[in-house]
């Protein structure tokens, strides 16, 4: 391996701000919309319709861009990561692994994780490439922009259908991280690793 490519949401931070915060602009109880998320990803449905059901009618985009306009966007700091993020990436790279953090955000999420100080080596969101997982497009970029040719670059994500097929279909290697709602609930049996922390991959990926 010379390159291991982490997705963001629910791989590196958790959700749980992103939903609450959803759940205060809506006005309902983060109890209800924990509740929804899980309901609609249960059913395969786009994570997006518990805000539809919460509010019917809404557009979407539209709600998010009267969240920005009244300061209520994108928010991230040290409490969003998971306690394993920091020690694994900087396993990686101590192991000579290049890490890259490439995942389905707004383009102000680069500069969120960025003022982390991560232990990366480069970051980059659906919103800066234009393009957006599953499609194929995604995972070309990825390609393009890690070092190693596609069979020594992994990616790490938490969606069997967004993060593994596709990656594997590009060429890459992919491990699945049973996390959160859709990587506890869904199986990926075609993964090239399958782990349940990233503690644990990394004592595979740092010793290949």
């Amino acid at each position: 391996m010379r390159s291991v490519v982490f997705d963001i949401g629910e791989t590196l931070t958790s959700d749980t701000r992103y939903w609450g915060d959803w759940a205060r602009w809506l006005d309902v109880p983060a109890h209800t919309m924990s509740a929804l998320v899980g309901a609609v990803l249960a059913q395969g449905r786009d994570n997006a319709d518990a805000i539809r059901i919460a509010r019917p009618g809404v557009d979407v985009a539209a709600e998010w861009q009267a969240r920005q306009a009244a300061g209520h966007g994108d928010a991230l700091d040290e409490s969003d990561l998971y306690p394993d993020v920091r020690p694994t990436l900087a396993r990686l790279q101590a192991a000579g692994l290049w890490v890259g953090i490439a995942g389905n955000q707004n383009a102000a999420v680069s500069e969120l994780l960025r003022d982390l100080g991560l232990p990366a080596d480069a970051i980059a969101t659906s919103g800066e490439w234009g393009v957006s997982k599953p499609s194929l497009a995604f995972f070309e970029r990825v390609k393009e922009w890690a070092p190693g040719e596609p069979h020594e670059i992994v990616y790490v994500g938490d969606h069997p259908a967004n993060d593994v097929a596709p990656a594997q279909a590009a060429g890459l290697r992919a491990a699945h991280l049973r996390r959160g709602p859709i990587g506890l609930t869904t199986s990926a049996p075609g993964a090239d690793w399958t782990v349940g922390s990233l503690t644990e991959l990394a004592a595979l990926l740092a010793d290949e």
